[in-house]
């Protein structure tokens, strides 16, 4: 999965002296995050809602007309804008872009090719990327097995009992837990199984009879989450 092809493509840019209300008023009309500032053709920083926000929220407070006149006609993206920020490329992974963001503790980043601002990755672009992943526009039943240690044949195992039930396997995710071992890989992991069933309840009998924890599991029958 590259970021090419999950980024907001053709992403609004402002440039430093763009009234910080402008900027506010256009992430609030067209439901966006971050606006990346642009000046002289290069990337110059980030302005994000939360900036915006934080500052409306000052002004307030404050409650006084003097703050709000010059937060209205005088405050300017480049006075509180991140600068410099942290960047991905075009061509990285997805995990790459996640895992960076994870590090940084960051929810957005402008996506860059050959230099020039063609793209950004936010939140919204994350939670699409789960919810393809978990099929959330489909009607799957699931559950979610483990933690296990993963070892040769251990997937495909789960894919047979699973389909040996009756059901149709969708997709078979392993989550990695946080502990590693000493080759820095997970040591276990869980293990999110989504198929087509009519009796999720005898895929759950199977799974456990083979010596699988179920945690948790989903009927999309029901719409229940057990």
């Amino acid at each position: 999965m590259i970021v090419r092809n999950w980024m907001q493509q053709n992403p609004t840019l402002v440039d430093g002296n763009t009234l910080l209300s402008e900027a506010k008023r256009i992430l609030s009309e067209h439901n966006l995050q971050a606006l990346p500032v642009i000046e002289g053709g290069r990337l110059r920083g980030v302005i994000t809602r939360a900036h915006c926000l934080q500052a409306a929220h000052f002004v307030a407070r404050t409650q006084s007309a003097d703050e709000y006149s010059f937060f209205a006609n005088r405050l300017k993206v480049k006075d509180i804008m991140v600068r410099n920020p942290a960047t991905v490329s075009a061509t990285d992974t997805m995990e790459e872009c996640l895992r960076r963001g994870q590090d940084l503790g960051i929810a957005q980043f402008p996506v860059l090719d050959g230099g020039q601002v063609v793209g950004v990755i936010s939140s919204k672009e994350i939670f699409s990327l789960a919810a393809h992943f978990l099929g959330a526009w489909e009607k799957r039943c699931g559950v979610t097995l483990g933690p296990m240690e993963m070892k040769p044949g251990t997937i495909g195992r789960i894919a047979d009992l699973v389909e040996g039930a009756g059901a149709e396997v969708q997709a078979i995710y392993p989550i990695a837990r946080s502990e590693s071992g000493g080759n820095g890989h997970p040591r276990e992991r869980k293990v999110i199984v989504r198929f087509h069933a009519a009796e999720l309840k005898k895929v759950v009998a199977v799974l456990e009879a083979a010596g699988f924890r179920v945690i948790e599991s989903v009927d999309a029958h029901c719409e229940e989450q057990h």
